[in-house]
């Protein structure tokens, strides 16, 4: 896992901690726990040297971090050399667990992620939630929400928190949806629905799909635009390292921009938003394909093995896409745009067209466009490790709980 300490959500148990002593003890053990779990296995002499503190401050951290589970010795870290050689320490493989849970418009998702950054256990169920009440819906999710938790026990885990991504706006309570467009929700809060036990965190599927990339992604930049492109297309902007959320939180909201004001209504209430050119189902339509489960899996067959129509709605959607994006890349000026979310699988296709309106429209040289390793699970892992690295964040709560 990643050592820098996150940018938590207002809510989230990664918040700022004071500036007391006990406030630097804290401090100090989230200090240990990233270096071993971004570096480890490290004896206790590597932790003092990376982290700038005397081996006895840091044998003291260790051996609360121990006692408390977070941390397991291996053995000496280094056998045959002279002297006697340090401890090797590493995250435990048991203890706290973070639960992701993901509700789309045509799937829910729940996993459970260790301390290690290890996905430990996962649940899927396929089928439309579009139109369904969302009691129904998050009846469901808690079912599989239980089931993941019940496995996760099974290994020696327990849940220290659910993080879900929902495919709309998220109030700054981190709890009720304002609105989600495709799923017909408003002005929901989701805390009692989802009666798990567990303390709850709800966010937008795109800036949990960015922090995913932010910790998870290759060589990730600290500065970059994500799309997270399925039926819906949502956007989010890291910043320094940071995730951009607005004034309300509402940021990135890239699929209802209009990328043609004359163009079809859209679920919004606008017309010509980017996701009636480029969401899935646009696409599908623009194809002349009925749907089925797999949507992308049916565009990517149907485009390897050349079908013109396919190919030239892609192509269309690439446009679309560019063209929104050309209005933010210009406005905001990232590093890099990464593409995420199950169309990233169609990206041979679509990014012909998607960097040219780039290079044509952009001031200046063109943004480069990068395509997530992590595709349509960049959400629903994101979800899970902000679980999981407020653990990190703040190790001594562990302690606390008891």
């Amino acid at each position: 896992m990643t050592a820098p300490l996150h940018e938590a959500h207002p809510t989230s148990p990664g918040r700022r901690l004071p500036d007391t002593q006990a406030g630097m003890r804290r401090r100090n053990l989230a200090r240990v726990m990233h270096a071993v779990g971004a570096d480890g296995p490290l004896s206790r002499a590597a932790i003092a040297s990376r982290i700038g503190l005397t081996r006895a401050a840091v044998s003291t951290l260790v051996d609360e971090l121990i006692r408390t589970g977070l941390l397991e010795e291996l053995g000496p870290e280094r056998p045959g050399r002279v002297g006697r050689p340090g401890s090797a320490l590493t995250v435990s493989g048991r203890g706290p667990a973070g639960i992701g849970a993901e509700i789309g418009v045509d799937h829910l998702a729940v996993c459970a992620v260790d301390l290690r950054g290890e996905v430990r256990a996962r649940a899927v169920r396929h089928g439309t939630n579009r139109g369904r009440p969302a009691e129904p819906v998050l009846e469901e999710l808690t079912a599989l929400v239980g089931q993941v938790v019940a496995e996760a026990e099974r290994e020696g885990l327990w849940a220290a928190g659910l993080a879900v991504a929902v495919p709309g706006l998220v109030a700054p309570d981190a709890r009720t949806v304002v609105r989600a467009p495709n799923l017909g929700w408003r002005e929901l809060d989701l805390a009692p629905l989802l009666p798990t036990g567990l303390p709850l965190t709800v966010d937008n599927e795109a800036n949990f799909g960015s922090l995913a990339e932010l910790w998870l992604g290759d060589d990730a930049p600290r500065n970059f635009l994500h799309v997270s492109a399925e039926i819906g297309i949502g956007g989010a902007l890291v910043v320094d390292g940071r995730l951009l959320r607005g004034t309300r939180g509402f940021a990135g909201e890239l699929g209802h921009v209009p990328v043609r004001p004359e163009g079809p209504a859209c679920v919004c209430g606008g017309r010509g938003c980017l996701e009636q050119y480029a969401g899935e189902e646009a696409v599908l339509r623009a194809a002349g394909l009925e749907p089925r489960e797999d949507r992308v899996g049916l565009l990517g067959e149907r485009a390897a093995a050349g079908d013109a129509e396919v190919r030239r709605a892609l192509r269309g959607a690439g446009t679309a896409l560019g063209i929104a994006l050309t209005g933010a890349v210009n406005l905001l000026d990232p590093e890099a745009v990464v593409l995420g979310g199950a169309l990233s699988g169609l990206a041979p296709w679509l990014l012909p067209s998607l960097e040219q309106e780039l290079e044509r429209r952009t001031a200046g040289s063109a943004c480069p466009v990068t395509v997530s390793r992590l595709g349509p699970q960049g959400p629903l892992l994101g979800a899970a490790h902000s679980v999981a690295r407020a653990v990190l964040d703040d190790p001594a709560a562990v302690a606390e709980r008891g």
